[in-house]
């Protein structure tokens, strides 16, 4: 039996590729970060499979015991900073967890388990402002906020590692994936959610930033398995995962808002505050190679997966609605 160690379990990509993994019969270590309350509502379902270790991707002491229990054949480093608005304020947090950490991980491998099958979840925030389009696993970066200059460094440590080290160390630079376990504050769960309060009365507006926005969004149960296909090789290497398709912030509303009934210009506000320092106008990924190479393949397509994630939030939403018309009769 394969053993596997995750970090950022919990959070979407996680607990879709700690499901996917479990199916394939892996014993799954989840890598938990002590807090008062954790959240286990992404992998609730899988909650008592996942064999849990309390760690901290900013002491290396702590992950060096999480490796040396877990014994991995394979390390998912996908936990991170994640939320490219909040770098700006949080710029130095952003890069003790999405940079320097990931040193501390392909640390503890190192020391622990060299053998052992690292991935490390790079991101297409890297091109910022491309220098081409659609960008691919040649095309230099061009980071536009601290996340994405931290993503940079937590992809070339990674080619580091291999190279110094001869590490099995991959890269996925993954293009916007969403689901309905993204986080709110992320724009299509933002937009779905608004969508189903607006549509069943609990919300009159939706705030927006730069309609114009143009994105790659693809599946994230999709995008999981090109994670697990990457350390199946037999040679490390980097790979563009992507829908190759661009679709822009206000065709996103238009899918959301008409699968309700409903005409995203009669409640869309536009408001500065949700306007970026430094916009990323465009991103467009080339995932020939990972198509090619690990057989890798799409399952769901954009107006799909946006209905999905409205289908979701409705569910949710109308049970919020609910519980609360019930303690008003209370």
């Amino acid at each position: 039996m394969k053993r596997a160690l995750i970090t950022g379990v919990t959070g979407q990509d996680g607990s879709y590729l700690a499901e996917f993994l479990l199916e394939k019969g892996y014993e799954v270590y989840g890598l938990r970060r002590r807090t008062s309350t954790p959240n286990f509502e992404n992998v609730e379902s899988i909650k008592d499979k996942i064999r849990w270790i309390s760690g901290d991707l900013t002491d290396l002491a702590s992950l060096i015991e999480a490796v040396r229990i877990s014994d991995p054949d394979e390390v998912y480093n996908l936990a991170a900073q994640s939320f490219v608005a909040a770098s700006w304020p949080q710029p130095l947090t952003t890069g003790q967890i999405t940079a320097i950490a990931v040193t501390n991980m392909l640390e503890a491998v190192r020391l622990v388990k060299p053998k052992a099958k690292f991935y490390q979840a790079s991101s297409s925030e890297m091109f910022g402002r491309v220098v081409e389009t659609p960008q691919k696993e040649t095309t230099p970066f061009y980071p536009r906020s601290p996340y994405g200059v931290a993503k940079v460094y937590g992809h070339w440590i990674t080619v580091n590692y291999r190279e110094s080290f001869n590490m099995f160390a991959c890269s996925g630079i993954l293009f916007n994936h969403e689901s309905p376990r993204r986080g709110l504050e992320f724009v299509t769960r933002k937009v779905s959610d608004g969508v189903a309060r607006i549509k069943l009365g609990l919300q009159k507006e939706l705030r927006m930033g730069n309609l114009d926005s143009l994105r790659d969004w693809g599946f994230a149960g999709d995008y999981v398995k090109a994670m697990w296909l990457m350390l199946q090789q037999e040679e490390p290497d980097d790979y563009v995962i992507s829908t190759g398709e661009m679709h822009s912030v206000k065709e996103l509303l238009e899918v959301a808002f008409s699968y309700v009934g409903l005409d995203y210009r009669d409640y869309v506000v536009i408001d500065p505050e949700f306007v970026r320092p430094a916009e990323v106008d465009l991103l467009l990924g080339d995932c020939s190679k990972a198509k090619e190479k690990l057989g890798w393949m799409l399952e769901i397509g954009f107006k799909e997966l946006i209905h999905m994630m409205v289908d979701a939030d409705m569910k949710r939403v109308e049970i919020e609605k609910k519980n609360k018309d019930l303690l008003l009769l209370i």
